[in-house]
């Protein structure tokens, strides 16, 4: 049985979490003078977690699978929810649904923005959206797993609810060290971006957005021409490193710079994929963009490899307008949406790891087509994979599809065109921002109906939490005793 209790009272630590968050930037407005947006988010938010975690007591015993699935689904969502207070009680938002949907951008790490003008937005709400996406990179639900030991009890469950990918292990004996151990290598690689971005010469204010944006792979700029407004190639080859450093599993840092276990790292079969898909993605694009636009080659290289990085790590940033490339590229761009980074990273996507998987099963279909009698194991490195984990990443695959058509349906029904329907919510479902159609590079969500973004703020939450969770807790079976 889901104890209703238990949910508030960790609900409640979590919200305490966010207002800790808001506290900082209201200081920061109240030395400014315009403290308005974080003072009364600040105050609603702690209230409510503080009136949570007193009313409710803590429990006496672990949680089961379903209150973690349940308790992350509802901090995604209230999290989304509270966060989008600062936006709302700002002028520069004209209803709760803007808030809503770009606050859940944040936090989701989808970078898709309501505003048609960045830069108008003041230098705390600037800041409050980049950090949601450092927050959200690493889950929210982590960062309260590493502050309150208390969460130690259930943990387990919230660690494999936040990651339920094929490849997630444990890098440590107790999950308090495991998330512990993810946010010091989370932390020094911020710290490393930040100095690169100031020695190449980007303002402190823009460097640490940037980078909270970038670690976290979720795209919102300072800037509304995103990053095509510095125009600068050392900046652009900086964000590229970290693009695909933050897209890497984590237990892939974790094995070579704390274990120091370069050969296990770059055998990893996920990295290899992942790397080969870059590697063909860029190549591709480049010659289509020498040959068929007339881009000069080092101009062509740069464009196309920011862009592949960007895309197939969901964070979203724009160098240059892809809508105006050849088909081409664009549905190259367009593909990898649906691929993403690999397992356990901050990224979206199916993952690489996943489709790597996917191929294989259908290798050994193929197989099976030839030799009926034999009996045939799929391995993933070493490691045999269980028809168990076969079985659950089909109805992953069939799950997001089936969630992408209903969507793009329901946008169409708003009277949106098929293009902006299809890239829409392939942007926000695998949390990459930018589309093609009316949502392009050089756009934004803004113009769509409250439908629309409902919908598309659905998908956000939804890829987030890689459909299974957050489509679990709808049906029947899950609220039976």
């Amino acid at each position: 049985m889901i104890r209703a209790t238990t949910l508030a009272h960790y609900l409640g630590l979590f919200l305490l979490v966010l207002a800790v968050g808001m506290l900082g930037l209201l200081g920061y407005t109240l030395w400014r003078g315009d403290p308005t947006p974080f003072k009364y988010s600040f105050l609603i938010t702690s209230v409510v977690g503080a009136s949570l975690y007193v009313l409710f007591p803590p429990p006496a015993t672990e949680l089961s699978l379903r209150e973690a699935f349940l308790l992350v689904s509802v901090v995604w969502i209230s999290v989304s929810a509270f966060g989008g207070l600062p936006f709302y009680f700002s002028s520069h938002f004209a209803t709760f649904t803007d808030a809503f949907f770009e606050a859940a951008s944040g936090f989701t790490t989808t970078g898709a923005t309501v505003l048609a003008d960045v830069e108008v937005l003041p230098k705390a709400l600037q800041f409050w959206r980049c950090f949601s996406h450092w927050l959200g990179g690493m889950g929210i639900v982590l960062l309260g797993i590493a502050i309150f030991p208390l969460l130690g009890l259930g943990g387990m469950e919230l660690y494999r609810a936040e990651f339920p990918g094929a490849k997630s292990e444990k890098l440590k004996p107790r999950i308090i060290e495991t998330v512990l151990a993810l946010w010091k290598i989370y932390f020094a690689l911020t710290v490393a971006q930040y100095v690169a971005l100031r020695l190449a010469g980007m303002s402190p204010f823009e460097s640490v957005c940037h980078t909270f944006s970038t670690i976290g792979t979720g795209g919102f700029s300072t800037r509304t021409s995103s990053i095509a407004a510095f125009n600068s190639p050392i900046i652009e080859y900086i964000l590229i490193v970290f693009m695909l450093l933050a897209g890497l599993n984590f237990t892939l840092h974790y094995r070579l710079w704390v274990e120091w276990r370069p050969k296990g790292f770059f055998l990893d079969l996920e990295l290899r994929f992942y790397l080969l898909v870059l590697t063909v993605s860029t190549g591709t694009i480049f010659l289509s963009l020498i040959w068929q636009s007339g881009y000069a080659p080092s101009l062509a290289l740069r464009n196309a490899l920011f862009q592949v990085a960007s895309i197939m790590t969901t964070t979203g940033f724009i160098t240059d307008n892809f809508e105006n490339w050849k088909p081409l590229p664009q549905l190259i761009l367009l593909a990898l949406m649906f691929i993403g980074g690999c397992t356990a990273s901050t990224a979206g996507g199916l993952k690489a790891s996943r489709i790597l998987l996917l191929s294989k099963v259908v290798g050994r279909e193929f197989k099976r087509m030839v030799e009926r009698r034999a009996v045939f194991a799929i391995r993933f490195g070493n490691q045999v994979i269980p028809e168990s984990v076969i079985q659950n990443l089909l109805n992953l695959v069939y799950l997001s599809f089936l969630v992408n058509f209903v969507a793009c349906l329901l946008l169409a029904a708003a009277g949106i065109d098929v293009l902006t329907s299809i890239s829409a919510v392939a942007a926000t479902m695998f949390n990459v921002g930018p589309g093609l159609g009316q949502v392009g590079p050089s756009s934004h969500y803004g113009h769509l109906p409250a439908l629309a973004k409902w919908v598309l703020t659905g998908c956000m939450l939804g890829g987030r939490l890689e459909f299974y969770i957050f489509l679990v807790i709808l049906t029947p079976a899950f609220w039976r005793k």
